[in-house]
């Protein structure tokens, strides 16, 4: 059974240069490395009509992602975003999505069949990323999914992706990750996009208390070279699997890669243990290389 993702994906720059043409988004990143370790996965986000659209959807189809529900806006383009590397592989960013295709996709002809067909899927997947894009009404059709989901007993999975230049009210940006916890069964937050949003320094076993008192079936809270604090609804204690050492040449990404193996593993039944393993695997291999998705 497919995956189905939704966010936004966006044209990217890097200062350290490279040929072709390069692209990336936190949910797009997740879905490429699904899809190169062989699984299925639908891709629901926007784009334009115009010529780059159309190579982003072709490079996509190539690495295997189910690209039927990539809708495509009669106005709007994709997004762009630059990565500039300081000499210690840090990351920061600059973002140019005001009129990104992603942000009117529930609006779309097109979003009412991704939505009936992501209901019967294997997994739903989304970040906060994909619901700070969208207006309320978008956002309310993917809780609505969310929960219909949950409810059936289906899993979602969700990542507290925070980013403030996306909100102008921090609130309201509490209130939609708090009401997607509530929605999701698989919970992926990193430890400083946490602390970032809800203002507090809790060390890692409290965030995932926190995620499960939410709700949530399993938590992975990312913690970058401390390792991963896992916890179960039904162990309700959550633990740390350390990580180990890695050179970083780019740190842009390895959130990402670490969902990718982290639900790769669910998807093939493998233990929570396994699963982060895989996770820091792949998050290992993302930080060796430039650019969030190796091409």
């Amino acid at each position: 059974m497919t995956t189905f993702i939704f966010g936004e994906a966006m044209l990217e720059y890097h200062t350290h240069g490279g040929e072709g043409l390069r692209y990336g988004g936190d949910t797009l990143n997740t879905a490429i490395h699904l899809a190169r370790a062989g699984h299925e996965v639908s891709y629901v986000t926007a784009v334009g009509t115009d010529p780059i659209s159309d190579a982003l959807v072709e490079a996509w189809k190539g690495e295997g992602v189910d690209t039927r529900h990539v809708l495509r806006h009669p106005h709007l383009n994709p997004g762009i975003y630059a990565i500039h590397l300081d000499e210690h592989g840090e990351r920061s960013f600059l973002y140019w999505r005001d009129r990104s295709a992603a942000r009117e996709m529930f609006e779309l002809p097109g979003m009412e069949m991704a939505l009936t067909d992501a209901a019967d899927a294997r997994l739903v997947y989304f970040s906060h990323i994909s619901l700070a894009i969208v207006d309320e009404s978008g956002r309310s059709s993917l809780f609505d999914l969310a929960r219909k989901r949950k409810a059936a007993g289906r899993a979602v999975a969700y990542d507290s992706n925070f980013r403030p230049a996306l909100w102008s009210d921090l609130e309201e940006a509490r209130t939609v990750s708090r009401q997607a916890m509530e929605a999701a069964t698989i919970g992926l937050p990193t430890n400083s996009d946490e602390r970032e949003l809800w203002g507090f320094e809790d060390g890692e076993i409290e965030i995932a208390k926190r995620w499960l008192s939410a709700g949530q079936e399993a938590v992975a809270v990312k913690a970058a070279e401390k390792g991963c604090v896992v916890g179960t609804s039904q162990t309700k204690v959550p633990y740390l699997l350390d990580a180990m050492p890695t050179n970083v040449v780019d740190s842009s990404g390895a959130g990402d890669g670490f969902n990718a193996g982290f639900l790769g593993g669910w998807l093939e039944d493998r233990s929570l243990d396994a699963c982060v393993e895989d996770g820091q695997a792949l998050a290992r291999a993302t930080l060796g290389h430039q650019g969030a998705i190796k091409l």
